[in-house]
């Protein structure tokens, strides 16, 4: 009788930490930031530096445990012809999944469009951090998705890697 109650309280301890696990892992560390998001930036062509563009509609998260869990949603008014023109194409976005409570988010069919080509990735920020950079997919009709992703730099250098020569020098710490 003893062995029967020691294992119903492992298993008990057991669900309580796998819920608990899950919270904090999907819930517990992001924080809705649209009211924070005072712009959106896409990095020109001509300049190289990021310039702001017209947005409205926003939803986004964000985590200070994690750089690259930055998600947000939004529409713009400029067509994706001016911003092909204007703005840096991003040819290496990989969408990050976002939790499914943050719905308007959906890396997997945004993903497939940006390789379908019914929607556009563009550079938005360049290291916004160390090696993340802030990258935008735009669709024709305005709707926009913005992720953080692990740039080549950062590739290198959180691996354990010395920095690269192309790359800018990784804080310290890093190296």
């Amino acid at each position: 009788m003893i062995a029967r109650i020691i294992i119903l309280g492992m298993v008990v301890i057991a669900l309580i930490a796998g819920a608990a696990m899950y919270y904090l892992q999907v819930y517990a560390y992001y924080d809705d930031v649209s009211e924070q998001v005072e712009n959106v930036q896409l990095t020109s062509v001509v300049t190289g530096e990021a310039e702001g563009i017209l947005f409205e509609n926003i939803k986004a998260i964000d985590s200070s445990s994690s750089p690259l869990r930055y998600r947000s949603c939004f529409d713009t008014g400029l067509s994706l012809a001016l911003l092909t023109e204007t703005f840096e194409i991003y040819d290496e976005a990989e969408p990050r999944v976002a939790p499914a409570w943050f719905d308007c988010f959906d890396a997997v069919r945004i993903g497939a469009d940006l390789e379908a080509g019914t929607a556009v990735a563009f550079l938005g920020n360049r290291d916004i951090q160390y090696g993340i950079d802030r990258v935008i997919a735009v669709y024709p009709d305005g709707r926009a998705y913005a992720w953080h992703q692990i740039n080549f730099c950062g590739d290198v250098v959180f691996d354990g890697n010395p920095t690269p020569p192309e790359c800018p020098p990784a804080p310290e710490g890093l190296n």
